[in-house]
């Protein structure tokens, strides 16, 4: 069995699919305050073929750092690790429960007095605390920093951007296509979408380095309808926790106007589904491995948008539909 690295903070979970228990890019604070760009905030990453490098943005806490923290558009709480928390003396605060990929959670929580993203300043976060180790990076950046962002990924360039919402992106560019969906815990669900044909939500996950579905999705698809692969995988959260599941390929998936082929999914009853009330409702959590297949793609929270740029030559079937605005 193979053991996977989850990204699992407050309902998600990120599972890279080829490699055993790898950690993530272990990513050391710079030395003393440095200044924050006060138009973007992009991190140049170089992306390998290694499906467990991760994109980190550069975070100020409490005046020190730059800190790296990893965008999870899945996360509705921001995480901090604990070293991080003990050097800069951040009061503790009361536990709080941390849903997981694999449960839920009882863990500690420390005040962070200001954090500082790009023109965005945040007061006062209790942020859960993490072990570094665990993350692959200083902390995570969940939804509740992310409410007015914007998270865009120029996967020519190679950046991954966070910016105000009402900061320019690549609208009515060529072979754009937008899909408006609806917020629930602060993540983006998307109901106009299908697996193989059937109807599925779609939950947008930029933690998850693999796309996952629910045992309802799995028992929708069985038989013909998907690739089995004879893999299993163990699921490692941040808590500690482990689920297992099995990795398989689906035909296809579509969302709002766009068909990705051959996509790779790993089912397994992640405690994620339940805590969304999609449990009984076949759900995707739409992972990485699916969002690198655009060239450029844009995550609006406050707008409820998720819009992408189609590579010039792409194997993605497209069709022009209603959902499609400029």
């Amino acid at each position: 069995m193979r053991r996977l690295m989850a990204l699992a903070v407050c309902l998600i979970g990120s599972a890279p699919p080829l490699s055993a228990q790898a950690p993530g890019i272990q990513l050391q604070p710079v030395s003393g305050p440095q200044p924050i760009d006060q138009t973007t905030q992009t991190d140049d990453v170089q992306m390998k073929d290694d499906v467990d490098e991760r994109m980190t943005v550069p975070v100020m806490l409490a005046g020190s750092g730059p800190y790296r923290f990893l965008v999870d558009t899945g996360a509705d709480r921001t995480a901090v690790s604990r070293q991080v928390a003990d050097r800069l003396r951040f009061t503790r605060q009361a536990p709080v429960m941390l849903h997981s990929v694999s449960g839920a959670t009882s863990v500690e929580t420390a005040k962070i007095p200001l954090l500082e993203l790009d023109r965005k300043r945040v007061r006062e976060i209790d942020a859960a605390l993490l072990d570094r180790a665990h993350m692959g990076a200083d902390g995570i950046l969940g939804v509740d920093s992310l409410a007015s962002q914007r998270v865009m990924f120029d996967f020519d360039k190679n950046t991954m951007s966070v910016v105000p919402s009402s900061a320019p992106d690549f609208r009515g560019e060529p072979g754009t296509i937008v899909v408006v969906g609806k917020r629930r815990y602060g993540r983006l669900l998307f109901t106009n979408a299908s697996v193989n044909g059937r109807r599925v939500v779609v939950v947008i996950d930029t933690g998850s380095a693999v796309s996952l579905g629910n045992e309802a999705l799995r028992r929708q698809l069985q038989g013909k309808r998907v690739r089995a692969s004879k893999d299993q995988v163990e699921l490692l959260s941040v808590t500690g926790g482990k689920i297992s599941g099995n990795y398989t390929f689906v035909r296809e998936l579509e969302l709002g106007g766009v068909t990705l082929n051959d996509l790779g999914i790993i089912f397994t009853d992640a405690h994620t589904f339940r805590q969304l009330d999609l449990e009984n409702r076949p759900a995707l959590l739409l992972g990485m491995n699916a969002i690198r297949a655009f060239k450029k793609v844009s995550i609006d929270f406050a707008n409820r948008k998720f819009r992408v740029m189609l590579p010039e030559r792409s194997e993605m079937e497209t069709r022009w539909a209603a959902a499609r605005t400029r």
